[in-house]
């Protein structure tokens, strides 16, 4: 293997308290009551725009408008309302010092990525960052990892992983031939990870797969 794809929210970061302060600050603002944070983990991983549509029946025009409002608060305070998961600095560590080239695809607008790549240090191990554009032209995950596959030179994609805590996730790196590690640990179920090549219950489970340790 030559490179490994890791999504953000729910495999490298746990962003749960962010996401959905935003998500209940932007409901807010059209009058809707927030129902209970749990119900709002269904927020972490998808394009915003399509969460807001099918789980609160927004319209296109309103679903924009909660994106711009989620950011209001998303932007100075939710952004850094999240947490690395155990074990995930050491398992970049670990596939750096083995020689794989380390990505981040994500669904979350690339210039927040970068952001909490620096601001938690893990961006020295990054040889990109492919993210989704802030005007959701750009926001289909095997869009998003083709796009880092480009960015990282990769001409063979079955010499290259993904790794994801969401269906979206495994099903980007299928469609782009990668080999697809689900991340158990994240906001998903063992169900909706089913089909991935293989499954972590941890961080450090993702380097031990890669590795063969």
């Amino acid at each position: 293997m030559r490179a490994v794809l890791f999504d953000l929210d729910g495999t490298v970061t746990d962003p749960g308290i962010g996401i959905t302060n935003s998500v209940m600050y932007a409901l807010r603002k059209f009058d809707i009551e927030p129902p209970d944070r749990k119900e709002l983990y269904c927020f972490i991983g998808p394009p915003l725009r399509e969460s807001f549509s099918k789980y609160f029946g927004l319209s296109a025009s309103d679903a924009e408008k909660a994106v711009a409002y989620y950011r209001e608060y998303y932007r100075p305070t939710g952004i850094f309302e999240c947490e690395l998961y155990d074990g995930i600095t050491e398992a970049f560590a670990a596939l750096s010092g083995a020689g794989f080239k380390i990505a981040l695809a994500t669904a979350k607008p690339d210039v927040f990525a970068e952001k909490i790549a620096a601001h938690f240090g893990f961006d020295r191990y990054l040889s990109c960052i492919s993210g989704a554009a802030l005007d959701g032209s750009r926001d289909d995950k095997a869009e998003i990892i083709s796009i880092a596959l480009d960015m990282l030179s990769i001409k063979d994609p079955a010499s290259s992983v993904m790794a994801g805590d969401r269906a979206y996730d495994i099903d980007g790196g299928k469609k782009n031939g990668l080999y697809t590690i689900g991340a158990l640990y994240g906001y998903s179920t063992r169900e909706e990870l089913s089909h991935a090549d293989a499954l972590a219950e941890n961080a450090y489970d993702t380097a031990r797969i890669l590795l063969g340790a």
